[in-house]
C-alpha cells in the first residue's frame, strides 16, 4: 500500500505529479503540502489524522504505531505554483500508456506487473534505450525474442514505437491504476508529468 500512487497538485489544484502514498506522508507531515478529499476539501496531517478516525470515514487506511490512517489519494503542494512540463518524460509508465498496456509482438493486453519493456533492437547489437527502440512486451514475447531482431524471432511489432508528443485524457482515464478521486483534476490540464525518467 506504501507503493500506491498519489496524484500531486500545485498550489492552483493542476496536476504536477504521481508519487507513492510512502511520500506522500512524509509530504504532508512535514507540513509541505495538505490531502484533499473527494468535497476538495484540504487537510494538514493533524487534521487527516483525525478524519482517518471517523467511523464514516471510507477509503484504504496503513497502520501507525498508534493508529490506522487514511490513504490520501490527492494531495495538494502548499507553495509550488508551476505546471507541470509539456513535454513527456521517457519513463516505464508512459511507455505502458503509450503501447496501451498491449504487448507490441502478440496483441495481447496485460496489468502492469505481466509487462516487460524490449529493446527492438538489441542494446547488445548497439540499440539505444529511446522512445523509438524500446516497447512494452509480455513476458513470453520478451523471452523468445531474447537478444534477436524481431524478424530473426519470427516476432512482429503491432506498431513502430514513436516518441509521442502527449497523451489525452481518455488514454489515461481508462487505466486501472487511475483512482477515481484523480478524475476531476485530470480533466482540467494536460498531464503529461510522470514518474521517473529513464536513462539512455
Amino acid at each position: 500500500m506504501l507503493q500506491a500512487h498519489v496524484l500531486v497538485l500545485n498550489r492552483s489544484f493542476f496536476p504536477v505529479h504521481i508519487t507513492n502514498v510512502k511520500r506522500a506522508f512524509c509530504l504532508l507531515y512535514r507540513g509541505v503540502a495538505r490531502a484533499v478529499d473527494e468535497q476538495y476539501q484540504t487537510f494538514d496531517f493533524h487534521s487527516w489524522s483525525e478524519l482517518s478516525g471517523a467511523v464514516h470515514a471510507n477509503g484504504d487506511r496503513v497502520g501507525l504505531v498508534d493508529r490506522l490512517i487514511l490513504v490520501p489519494r490527492v494531495i495538494l503542494l502548499t507553495t509550488y505554483d508551476r505546471l507541470p512540463k509539456r513535454e513527456i518524460r521517457f519513463s516505464r509508465l508512459n511507455i505502458l500508456i503509450r503501447d496501451n498496456y498491449t504487448c507490441q509482438y502478440c496483441g495481447g493486453q496485460l496489468k502492469k506487473n505481466q509487462l516487460n519493456l524490449d529493446h527492438v533492437i538489441p542494446r547488445s547489437r548497439g540499440g539505444k534505450t529511446t522512445w523509438e527502440n524500446v516497447v512494452t512486451s509480455c513476458h513470453d514475447c520478451n523471452r523468445l525474442k531474447g537478444g534477436k531482431l524481431p524478424k530473426e524471432a519470427g516476432l512482429k511489432l503491432v506498431q513502430k514505437p514513436y516518441r509521442p508528443k502527449a497523451f489525452p485524457f481518455s488514454l489515461l482515464m481508462t487505466k486501472p491504476n487511475i483512482h477515481r478521486a484523480w478524475k476531476p483534476f485530470l480533466n482540467v490540464v494536460d498531464f503529461s508529468y510522470w514518474n521517473a525518467e529513464l536513462e539512455p
